[in-house]
């Protein structure tokens, strides 16, 4: 395995998609998993969103009947949060809205519809895409939390004005002169000089912008809208971060058993939907986002209709997703519309 020279991002893509990739089996995220998230922190960053899709039909951006459609749900806690407080604030909306989860592995599917039929029983059913250019819809909102730091990327950087690129041999990393005009001319728009440079994401949004003609897009992530200039790539392990050019880091050790990512750099997601004639985009931080989208609204309204205890506890759970020295302002949020 690996013995054969190979782009970086194809190592990337083989790490966690591939049959035995990290992703293609069920892994826990929480306590239990190699890192946590949002939507493992509180149940309220879910319901925050769905107080954002009440907010934006009760507007009339979007239509009763849209759908709600999540790009790589894992086990389907996400969407459950959403759905969860979308009843709490509107429940009649559940007789009108679609769902559905974009998926490409099968067993992960199967694992989603479980966890949704164990909540929801059959009040809720989920239409299963395996990848985002099959969904062609009149209007959606759709989510994706987390998926672009998962979208394969090359590694750069420039040595004596001459872009360098990364390949893996034997899972050992090597950089040679960078022959691929479209990096060379990306990295000089950008003016990156040193990291990583994501790719895919234009067809991404290019699928969502010519397939779906009414949409609002969020996508949550860690990164910012100007280039680091370095290496951000990591492993997660265990909730330990091993950066990927650490001295004596062995990547055979951790391939494909691991989580590996990088920072994501927004400005280039932006200028994508821009491209694809999507003028509406916004970029805040997670803490600005939340806020806007309610859910100190959301706490207010658990305060009146729980006991004291819970409402502590998910205060200090929902303090963890907004504090500026957390996740509420290393995650950042693109949100785009495009409602005509």
């Amino acid at each position: 395995m690996n013995s054969e020279k190979q782009k970086f991002s194809d190592y990337f893509n083989t790490w966690l998609y591939s049959e035995n990739g990290y992703y293609s089996n069920y892994k826990q995220i929480g306590k239990e998993g190699d890192f946590y998230t949002s939507v493992s922190t509180s149940s309220f960053f879910g319901g925050t969103i769905g107080k954002r899709i009440v907010d934006s039909i009760k507007e009339g951006n979007l239509p009763k009947n849209t759908t709600i459609v999540e790009v790589g749900a894992h086990h389907g806690y996400l969407l459950a949060d959403i759905i969860q407080f979308i009843y709490t604030l509107n429940p009649k909306l559940l007789d009108t809205l679609n769902f559905a989860i974009v998926e490409r592995f099968d067993n992960l599917q199967k694992q989603q519809t479980k966890y949704l039929q164990e909540c929801f029983g059959d009040v809720v059913r989920i239409e299963y895409y395996n990848d985002i250019s099959e969904v062609k819809l009149p209007h959606a909102f759709i989510i994706a939390n987390e998926i672009f730091d998962a979208f394969s990327c090359e590694l750069v950087y420039t040595k004596e004005e001459t872009l360098q690129m990364a390949y893996v041999k034997n899972h050992k990393i090597e950089f040679e002169d960078c022959n691929n005009i479209d990096l060379i001319e990306h990295c000089k728009k950008y003016k990156i000089t040193k990291g990583e440079v994501g790719l895919g994401y234009k067809e991404f949004v290019t699928n969502i912008s010519s397939n779906i003609k009414k949409f609002e897009f969020i996508t949550f992530d860690y990164g910012d809208r100007v280039p680091r200039n370095d290496f951000s790539t990591r492993i997660y392990d265990k909730h330990k971060v091993f950066p990927i050019f650490e001295e004596n880091i062995d990547l055979e050790k951790y391939f494909a058993k691991t989580d590996i990512t990088y920072d994501v750099y927004f400005t280039h997601i932006e200028d994508c939907f821009k491209t694809s004639g999507v003028e509406d985009v916004t970029f805040k931080t997670q803490m600005q986002a939340l806020v806007e989208f309610g859910i100190i609204d959301l706490l207010e309204i658990l305060k009146e209709n729980s006991d004291e205890n819970t409402y502590l506890r998910e205060s200090q759970k929902i303090k963890t997703l907004v504090e500026p020295t957390g996740m509420g302002d290393r995650f950042k949020m693109l949100h785009v519309k495009k409602f005509s």
